[in-house]
């Protein structure tokens, strides 16, 4: 049987440990083996939370002026308390689980989380929720991939225009060559242009110096006529 001195001891110690908690799940079991016991104790462990089987005269008083006063009416029959620092929604995954597959031993009596009284179906609504580690994995994998999508875009731009630098380059000769030939024909075409009129006009003075040909005759008309304008003239 444990001393006053003991009992004040368990009272402060479970008074100081819940007024740290965030969140504190109340409990009841029947038939209890030692080894279910042992496996609920390890899962609340695996969760980061403390567990603790209480008076409920001694729960009464280590609640008192706490978030968890809420729960006091659940201090009747066995009561063993489950509570956690942390993350709460670990805590009732654990919980939740646990009753769900040991409901012929163990009842969910009522919780308190971030300072809100909840039932059991609100314990199971929160424990399908992700965990804090869960989000915090989900961020970083969002900021990673959005990341690696800048620096792809980044990497992209000064590809992207040496492919073009590259491009006006292998242009550039094709432009110059055609703008070469283009010139050097021009002036070949108008060297060529005043030939024909050369020939035409050699053959014209031919033919004008040939009195048998027309334009012989033609020429030596208007010789004449040329010589009697300026006989007449020079009488006058």
């Amino acid at each position: 049987m444990k001393t006053r001195e003991t009992k004040q001891r368990d009272l402060e110690a479970l008074t100081e440990s819940l007024s740290k908690a965030k969140s504190a799940m109340v409990v009841s079991f029947t038939g209890l083996t030692v080894t279910k016991d042992q496996e609920f104790r390890n899962s609340l462990r695996e969760a980061g939370a403390k567990y603790q089987v209480v008076k409920n005269t001694l729960a009464r008083i280590a609640v008192k002026d706490t978030p968890f006063e809420q729960a006091t009416e659940s201090f009747k029959g066995v009561t063993a308390i489950a509570w956690t620092e942390n993350d709460p929604v670990i805590l009732s995954k654990a919980i939740s689980k646990f009753m769900k597959d040991n409901a012929d031993k163990y009842t969910f009596k009522s919780g308190v989380v971030d300072g809100k009284l909840v039932n059991l179906k609100q314990v199971e609504s929160i424990a399908s929720l992700p965990s804090k580690e869960e989000l915090i994995s989900k961020l970083l994998y969002v900021i990673n991939a959005q990341a690696q999508r800048i620096v792809t875009v980044i990497n992209a731009v000064p590809r992207d225009l040496a492919i073009v630098i590259k491009q006006i380059g292998e242009k550039a000769p094709e432009s110059r060559g055609g703008a070469t030939a283009q010139a050097s024909g021009t002036p070949a075409s108008s060297d060529e242009a005043p030939a024909p009129a050369a020939a035409e006009t050699q053959e014209a003075k031919e033919e004008r110096d040939n009195p048998a040909s027309p334009a012989g005759e033609q020429a030596a008309q208007a010789e004449t006529e040329n010589d009697g304008t300026g006989g007449e003239n020079a009488g006058a």
